[in-house]
Order: structure tokens, then C-alpha cells, then sequence
């Protein structure tokens, strides 16, 4: 007599999550057209408010919606921390792909250099690359995307070398197929998945890191609604009581990236629960 099946564990935790970034994503995308917020506006009257029903979240010391600017520096973030993440798995995919095709000396010398530059500390390399600019969305992009390239470069190389082991893949080369036709046909569409999965993955990275450099002031510009910006005004308003400047900012950075991390975890474990520890970043 066969064993009763035993349901997943913590499907209701990946719901939440997905209901969780659903609704956030609606709001991000539905809000900022709908609700034409202008960067500049200061109305030092409705300055310091907090939290009622006119303004959900507050309003910061000019004034200024919190949720309104929240929602915008969500937008802001998302944005740059995804296409930071695909200019970061494009540099990786592609040494790692080149790494683990070639295999001996090239390999051996790429993942030198991989191990070279995993070895910088990220912060402190974005902060020297995004000073050598004018605070904008593309210079975050540039410290953030040439900076986090080293996990999808080791991600790939060991998938790549997995499947070259694979026995597709020598029939392929018994059979006469050059490296690129290998490449295009077997190897491309066995990492499309993980590649994907390393893309979502390091998007709350790039965003925690944009963050981080808006706070320090070397990020995005210090009018434009972004998560960094704000805590960075914020800080300023605790010391008054107005706790609420940089809790919000805070709350929408903590709880997409927790539930990114529930969805992306169980999307891991039904991809190869024998990839846990290459994918963890």
C-alpha cells in the first residue's frame, strides 16, 4: 500500500507573497500615471502630518506625501535594480557560458579573474564607480550592474560544466556539432531557468544597493522620489517624532525583498533542490 501523499510546506507563505507583490506591483504601476506627482512641490503646512486618513502614511518635513513618494521610489528602485541585475547576468552569463565551453586555461584564468573581483568589497567599488558620474538612474545602473556580475559568472560555469557532462550533449559531440550549435541548441535553453532565477534573485540586491548609495547622497538626484532619498530626509524628522518619514521607505524595501525571497526560494526548490547552495547569493 503506497504512502499518503504529504502536502508542501509553507504554500500559504508563498501565496502571501505572491498576493503581497501582486498588489504591490498594481499600485506601482497604476498609481504614479494616475496621480501626477510633482518632485518639487513643497507645502510646508501640511509639513510633519501623521498618519490619518487624507495621508495613509504621513507626510515628510516639506510636506510631502509618504505613500505617494513611497510608491514613486518603489517604481524608481524597481526599475534600476532590474535592469542593473540584467546588465549584471548578461556580463556574468556570458563569461561564465565562455568559461565552462572552453574549459582548461581559459577557464582557469576567467575564474581567476571572477575570484579577483569577488574579492572587492561591492559597496565600496559601486561608491568609486557612481562618484566618477552625475547622480542619475544610468550611473547607479552602470555601479550596481558591474559590480554584481560574479555570482551569475559561477552560477552558469557550473551549470555549463553540468551539462557538458550530460550524454545529449556528447552524443552532440560525437556526432561532429561545433561548440556554437552545442551552445545554442543543449546548453542555452538547460540555463535559460537558472538564468532567470539568478536575474530575480539579485534584483533586492541591486535594489538595497541603489538604496545605499541614494543614502549616502550619491545615487539618484536628491529631488527625485527614491527609497534612498527618502530615508535620507527622513533621518532628519526622527529626532522630532516623525517616525513615519522613514519607516515607510523602509517597510517598501523589507517587504518586497522578504517576498521575493519566499517565491524565489520555492521557485529554487522545484527547479533542482540540488542547486540550493549555487543559487544563494
Amino acid at each position: 500500500m503506497s504512502a499518503p501523499a504529504v502536502a508542501p510546506k509553507g504554500r500559504g507563505g508563498v501565496w502571501a507573497a505572491a498576493i503581497t507583490l501582486g498588489v504591490l506591483a498594481l499600485a506601482v504601476v497604476v498609481v504614479p500615471p494616475i496621480v501626477q506627482l510633482d518632485q518639487q512641490l513643497v507645502d510646508l503646512r501640511a509639513a510633519g502630518l501623521p498618519p490619518s486618513l487624507t495621508h495613509p502614511l504621513g507626510t515628510d518635513e516639506m510636506g510631502r506625501d509618504v505613500l505617494l513618494r513611497s510608491l514613486y521610489g518603489l517604481r524608481v528602485s524597481f526599475l534600476v535594480g532590474l535592469v542593473a541585475a540584467l546588465v549584471s547576468m548578461v556580463i556574468g552569463g556570458t563569461l561564465g557560458l565562455v568559461a565552462g565551453s572552453l574549459g582548461g586555461l581559459p577557464d582557469r584564468l576567467l575564474m581567476r579573474v571572477v575570484d579577483g573581483f569577488a574579492s572587492l568589497p561591492h559597496l565600496l567599488l559601486g561608491i568609486f564607480i557612481v562618484a566618477m558620474f552625475a547622480p542619475s538612474p544610468y550611473a547607479v545602473i552602470v555601479s550596481v550592474g558591474v559590480t554584481h556580475w560574479t555570482t551569475a559568472a559561477r552560477i552558469v560555469r557550473s551549470e555549463v560544466l553540468s551539462l557538458r557532462e550530460r550524454p545529449f550533449v556528447e552524443a552532440a559531440i560525437s556526432a561532429g556539432a561545433t561548440r556554437a550549435r552545442i551552445v545554442r541548441r543543449h546548453l542555452l535553453p538547460h540555463l535559460a531557468p537558472h538564468l532567470l532565477l539568478a536575474t530575480v534573485l539579485m534584483v533586492p540586491h541591486a535594489i538595497w544597493h541603489e538604496t545605499a548609495l541614494s543614502f549616502l547622497g550619491l545615487g539618484l538626484p536628491p529631488h527625485l522620489a527614491s527609497l534612498g532619498n527618502m530615508i535620507n530626509d527622513g533621518q532628519r524628522s526622527l529626532l522630532s517624532g516623525d517616525w513615519w518619514s522613514s519607516f515607510a521607505p523602509g517597510l517598501f524595501i523589507l517587504v518586497p525583498t522578504l517576498a521575493v525571497s519566499v517565491l524565489t526560494q520555492h521557485w529554487r526548490d522545484r527547479l533542482n533542490p540540488r542547486t540550493r547552495s549555487e543559487l544563494s547569493l
